[in-house]
């Protein structure tokens, strides 16, 4: 009898992540289930993603979002340990930092199936970012902690993590830029309906809670938005909690000369994300993909989980509290050589993560 996989998924990121390694496990005879938990719900965040990634549909939808992040991981655990109790898999494959990915650890634990973390060893030292607890909890719960960096996985030593659990296979989400890059350029028609030349606007992307549940954050950095865009156009793909949070400050006197648009599937991203200018955010994934495709990156956060992007100075750390656009403008600038650096691996993450998982014994 083969390996059984379930994969637990329920964020925009980490459907990206799993394509990659979806198809790897194929490619090694892994049998896999999807569990779609539902936290990113509607179709320009999730269901498009599968389409567009050609991932298999997946096996078991749970709808749980919408509310706090207790309620949340709290359904998810429930319904996730029914969906496991029914497929008995091998492992429990995780990925990333979400409610999603602390609740399909928990209800793996519980239910002693093994848990494989994609991503595991990142640290941002932030206790009061939900993302914090979530992968820290996830990581000490898993039995395969697959690490993207070299940094990531001495994060994992320091806290007492055993050697023999960790594997440093590099970044899941490399390969999937090198994967779907060429695609996107063939498929996406995204800068002909905006109107965008190449090299000629700014991307900006909002939507950590820090930012988006703290008005004064918020209403700074709509308003340096808003300055920019009298100068160069500014592609602004608005998070629905975002949307909802620029309403609840009254902040849309900011967004006239903004170009808002919907959240974007994930080959239009990938080419508002090559062809920018370059790129304000606060999202982990888009500054490792700013660094992919070679843009300059102003990341506004008091601190970032990839550490190593601000080390080699292909990503400015801006805290909102601080940020001028005379600080963005200046800071948006290319380093270095791209290849004096590799840190997150030569594009086999997904390859090295597919054997490991398929080697493991039948229990």
């Amino acid at each position: 009898m083969g390996i059984k996989v379930t994969t637990i998924i329920g964020a925009r990121p980490q459907f990206i992540k799993a394509s990659m390694v979806s198809k790897a496990l194929r490619e090694v005879g892994v049998e896999e289930s999807i569990v779609h938990t539902g936290q990113h719900f509607d179709d320009n965040m999730s269901d498009v993603f599968f389409r567009e990634l050609g991932m298999p549909k997946p096996k078991h939808n749970l709808g749980i979002g919408g509310g706090s992040h207790g309620q949340n991981t709290g359904r998810m655990i429930e319904s996730i340990e029914a969906v496991l109790l029914r497929e008995k898999p091998n492992v429990v494959l995780v990925y990333g930092d979400t409610d999603s990915t602390l609740a399909g650890a928990i209800a793996s634990v519980k239910l002693h199936i093994p848990v494989a973390h994609v991503e595991a060893g990142l640290r941002s030292f932030n206790r009061l970012m939900p993302e914090e607890i979530n992968r820290v909890l996830t990581d000490h719960a898993s039995e395969i902690l697959f690490a993207p960096t070299r940094l990531a996985v001495l994060n994992l030593r320091k806290e007492g993590i055993p050697q023999g659990k960790i594997k440093h296979v590099g970044d899941v989400m490399y390969d999937a830029a090198i994967f779907y890059a060429d695609i996107a350029e063939k498929r996406s028609n995204v800068l002909n309906r905006l109107n965008i030349d190449t090299g000629r606007y700014v991307l900006a992307t909002v939507h950590r809670a820090e930012n988006t549940d703290n008005k004064e954050n918020l209403a700074k950095i709509v308003r340096i938005l808003s300055q920019l865009s009298q100068k160069t156009p500014v592609i602004f793909p608005v998070h629905p909690r975002t949307k909802a949070a620029i309403n609840k400050y009254g902040l849309n006197e900011y967004m006239e000369h903004i170009i808002s648009i919907d959240p974007v599937g994930y080959l239009d991203m990938i080419m508002l994300e090559k062809h920018a200018k370059y790129i304000i955010t606060d999202s982990g994934g888009v500054q490792k993909e700013a660094y992919f495709f070679r843009v300059p990156c102003v990341t506004l956060r008091e601190e970032t989980e990839w550490v190593e992007l601000v080390e080699i100075g292909w990503n400015t750390l801006i805290p909102p509290k601080d940020a001028t656009i005379e600080a963005i403008v200046n800071s948006a600038k290319l380093p270095g050589d791209f290849d004096v650096e590799k840190p997150f691996g030569d594009g086999s993450a997904s390859v090295q993560i597919a054997r490991i998982i398929g080697g493991i014994s039948d229990k």
